[in-house]
Order: structure tokens, then C-alpha cells, then sequence
């Protein structure tokens, strides 16, 4: 018997990076951590930067980070649209703990036209980054 499926598009500003059938798909959604099935009720949500995993139709997972967007939930159709969506194994994790720790020192050593919302959002991107690369090192050791 086959798994239940639905027609997942991850798709960047810049280009579609994944198409096809999936089992399910775990995102961070505005209101907290999403699993979404074939069969889910039609949702409208922003996503938060973080982590996206999806059960592919063969039974294989595959990880993404996005920097954030939004995910569409129809009836046979789900669609995740980001600014930036990579593939675990593109992402640079020298550069996301030195964007991390940049954010840190900004934060820790503001001034009075100190921009919190973007060392904020700078730091929740270079953390989920972080995550996403340690999701896959401990299922690599598996």
C-alpha cells in the first residue's frame, strides 16, 4: 500500500528548490511548530526562520533552512514561499556562528540608534542556521 501524499513547492526568491511528493512537512509556524499531512485543513501562516523537514513519498527526510516566509496549506497542494531557503548541506556554519556572534556583541553593546529588531532577526536566522546543521550532524552519527 502507498503512503498518503501531497504535492509540496519550496520555492526562494530566487528559484524553486524543491518539488514533489511528500508524507508530511514539519515547519515553525507563527504560532509554533506545524506538521502538516495529506489531508490538512486549508491554512494561511507566516513561518518563522528555522528549520523544515519533510518526509519525502520513498520514506527518505530531507532538511532545509528558511529564513522565514510563508506557508499555504490547500487541499492537494502545499506551497512554502521564503526570501532564502538552503539545503542543510549549503549552509556555511562558519559563517552562520560568526553572524551569530556579531549579532550577540551588537546586542550586548547598544547604543541609543541601536537597531534591536534587526541584530534580533540577524540572530534568530544565524541560530536556526546553527540548528539545522546540528539536526544534521546528529543524523548523520545515527
Amino acid at each position: 500500500m502507498a503512503a498518503m501524499t501531497v504535492q509540496l513547492d519550496i520555492v526562494s526568491a530566487e528559484h524553486s528548490i524543491f518539488t514533489g511528493l511528500v508524507a508530511n512537512l514539519q515547519v515553525t509556524g507563527s504560532e509554533g511548530e506545524l506538521g502538516i499531512m495529506p489531508g490538512h485543513a486549508p491554512l494561511l501562516t507566516y513561518i518563522k526562520p528555522g528549520m523544515a523537514r519533510i518526509v519525502k513519498q520513498d520514506g527518505k527526510e530531507e532538511v532545509f533552512y528558511l529564513s522565514g516566509g510563508i506557508l499555504e496549506v490547500q487541499p492537494f497542494s502545499v506551497s512554502v514561499l521564503a526570501d532564502v531557503v538552503l539545503r542543510a548541506d549549503e549552509i556555511d556554519e562558519k559563517a552562520a556562528g560568526e553572524a551569530k556572534r556579531r549579532a550577540e556583541s551588537a546586542m550586548a553593546d547598544a547604543g541609543a540608534d541601536f537597531n534591536y529588531a534587526a541584530a534580533a532577526i540577524e540572530l534568530a536566522q544565524a541560530v536556526a542556521q546553527l540548528r539545522v546543521v546540528e539536526t544534521i550532524k546528529k543524523n548523520i552519527s545515527r
